[in-house]
């Protein structure tokens, strides 16, 4: 029994040497898989005449179109929002084998990212129904692309709004500060890091939700957009001027807006 103990010790011990390898190749596979899907769906969609695919009826929705919206959408926020959390699961991962060291239970750096994506999880439900309202208003298309300038041309315009706005730029400084936010909100235990993922998740959600809506008007399954977002997300967050990158999107966006409002569609 001892000595099993001790070759469990040992193996954990050489996990945890390597546990930011483990952290960045696990993020990067789980992010693979979600642009995978994203891909295969494009794809299905533009090769409908012979390939069959999980689509929302171009009627009205039952159960089942709610179904494969809500996990298009729960698939899509995961691909997009995992490599942006990457160094706050790399932080993570590194005040968990500090504390394992000094002989405090081991922390599941899993365990984190399963309460982050509760949250993205949520707002993808917030997302599906938001959908079939549009759906049901006819104000999207079939294929998921907004069908009205004037809802495009709002959407794009509150999102630049939102990047100015006090709360936004709150959230961001958080997601910015991965060790300062664990040193703050860190609390041992599986439960613990539970915790203090869905409250990542919050301060994440607070600042995205809103540029993710943004979909709505360009279209949900638009891969350019939902490429240039995560870049987006991804740079506003990592680098040092990133609080400045997100204002000068905000313009951007307002503008885009604006231009649509005047041309009358994208």
């Amino acid at each position: 029994m001892a000595t099993s103990a001790l070759r469990d010790d040992i193996l954990l011990t050489k996990l945890l040497r390597h546990d930011r390898a483990i952290v960045v190749v696990g993020a990067a596979v789980i992010a693979l898989i979600g642009w995978a899907y994203l891909f295969y769906e494009d794809w299905a969609m533009q090769h409908m005449d012979f390939v069959a695919m999980a689509m929302p009826s171009t009627g009205a929705w039952g159960l089942m179109d709610l179904l494969v919206v809500f996990v298009m959408w729960a698939v899509m926020m995961i691909a997009m929002m995992v490599p942006s959390a990457t160094p706050m699961l790399l932080i993570f991962a590194t005040i968990a084998r500090g504390r394992r060291t000094q002989e405090r239970s081991l922390v599941p750096v899993w365990v984190f990212l399963a309460g982050y994506l509760v949250l993205w999880t949520a707002f993808s439900l917030a997302a599906t129904l938001a959908q079939w309202a549009l759906h049901s208003l006819v104000l999207i298309s079939p294929m998921m692309v907004g069908t009205s300038p004037v809802l495009g041309s709002v959407l794009l315009v509150l999102a630049g709004i939102y990047q100015w706005t006090p709360f936004k730029q709150a959230c961001l400084r958080h997601c910015r500060t991965p060790l300062q936010f664990l040193m703050t909100y860190w609390q041992d235990g599986t439960a613990g890091a539970f915790v203090i993922g869905l409250r990542h998740g919050t301060y994440c959600l607070g600042c995205c939700w809103l540029l993710m809506a943004i979909l709505f008007a360009v279209g949900v399954m638009n891969l350019a957009w939902i490429a240039a977002l995560s870049v987006f997300v991804l740079l506003e967050k990592i680098t040092p001027r990133g609080l400045w990158v997100a204002k000068i999107a905000g313009l951007a966006l307002i503008g885009f807006g604006g231009w649509i409002a005047l041309s009358g569609g994208i």
